[in-house]
């Protein structure tokens, strides 16, 4: 396991993975192309027409990985490719926090996964809400941090993620990479930075931060730009030492071959995939624009990703009408600070032209 990183992160790992010896599946053990597989117990036979579907899949995605290297130019070595990033969410906190013992760190509003997966795998949730205006509370988070100190020193326990989504979701607003630097300098935990919907931002990635910070992670999906979330592709850039563990740690055979088939080629799709999201960002714009001009609407936030968090009248109930007539948004009113709020997904043009054209029927009642 030791590697680069391993250092500034082996104090963090519970000591059962640490000593874990992993399991060497039969595809970890030969690599190759052989013309007779009597190796891995598979069924010599192909009942779908589908070749290879009868053999187990590459445990690593190698190709996978090769291929988001070429397309993102994130290193294959720094990779581990999951069954969507949900997956990595969860091998993370089984890496690092030990159950009923240690904590993680949410800033609410945020992905509800996060606090999901804790509370799956019996592990705290330490909060520190982001401002009315959805920007990282600084002054908040070292109280919250020295605060988790003193609770160390006298109940044991630990905070050891940290979770940053950007572009957040719901919110759709990114943080620039030097309030996630502040981040990483603030906290002596793993910091998780959740880039799902990176591609439709302006800002660069925290990717580039990994030299600096060993105890830093950082996560793509192919689900959202990239069209993909049918095929359950996440992606993991960290260290060796957190790569080398995740990979010891996570199922033999998590991500399926037509996922991996799916994902090559989707990732050689570079230039047509980064147009359409070009095209998106340009959508979200005019979507904003016109559902400004809507007596529904009370505010539409500003977004950096592929949805528009919007403050309308009686959420409860246009969600409901809008239902009726086969239209479903996102009602997030009763997350923190989003009193009031739908998420609403950019989608084509003309299920945007419906929306809009449905929202306005709707102001008409």
């Amino acid at each position: 396991m030791k590697g680069n990183g391993y250092e500034a992160i082996k104090e963090l790992i519970r000591p059962n993975i640490a000593a874990l010896v992993p399991y060497s599946c039969a595809r970890n053990d030969f690599a190759g192309t052989a013309e007779v597989y009597l190796d891995a117990n598979e069924n010599w036979r192909d009942f779908v027409g589908d070749a290879g579907r009868n053999r187990y899949p590459d445990p690593l995605s190698t190709k996978v990985r090769k291929s988001v290297e070429r397309a993102l130019g994130l290193p294959a070595s720094s990779l581990v490719i999951g069954n969507g990033s949900d997956e990595i969410i969860d091998l993370l906190m089984r890496i690092f926090c030990i159950p009923g013992k240690d904590s993680v760190l949410l800033m609410p509003p945020t992905y509800g996964a996060y606090r999901v997966f804790a509370d799956i795998n019996d592990v705290g949730t330490v909060s520190c809400p982001l401002t009315e205006d959805f920007q990282i509370d600084f002054p908040a988070l070292e109280r919250t941090l020295a605060q988790e100190r003193l609770s160390r020193r006298a109940e044991g326990g630990r905070c050891k993620l940290l979770f940053v989504c950007s572009p957040n979701n719901p919110t759709g607003n990114a943080f620039p990479v030097d309030q996630i630097r502040r981040v990483c300098d603030l906290f002596d935990g793993v910091t998780v930075v959740d880039e799902a919907y990176f591609d439709f931002s302006p800002y660069p990635s925290a990717a580039t931060l990994l030299d600096r910070y060993p105890r830093l992670v950082v996560l793509r999906t192919l689900s959202k730009s990239w069209a993909l979330a049918n095929a359950r592709v996440g992606i993991a850039v960290a260290c060796e030492a957190i790569v080398r563990t995740m990979i010891d740690t996570k199922y033999p055979y998590n991500l399926g071959g037509p996922s991996q088939d799916l994902a090559v080629q989707a990732l050689s799709k570079v230039d047509e995939v980064k147009a359409a999201a070009r095209r998106i960002v340009e959508a979200r714009i005019a979507l904003a624009r016109r559902l400004e001009d809507l007596p529904v609407t009370l505010r539409v936030f500003s977004s950096d990703a592929n949805f528009l968090l919007v403050k309308v009248r009686d959420p409860d109930g246009l969600c409901l009408w809008l239902r009726e007539r086969g239209i479903i948004i996102r009602n997030r009113s009763r997350e923190l600070h989003c009193e009031g709020c739908v998420r609403i997904t950019v989608g084509s043009e003309a299920e945007n032209e419906r929306l809009v054209e449905a929202l306005e029927r709707y102001g008409r009642r």
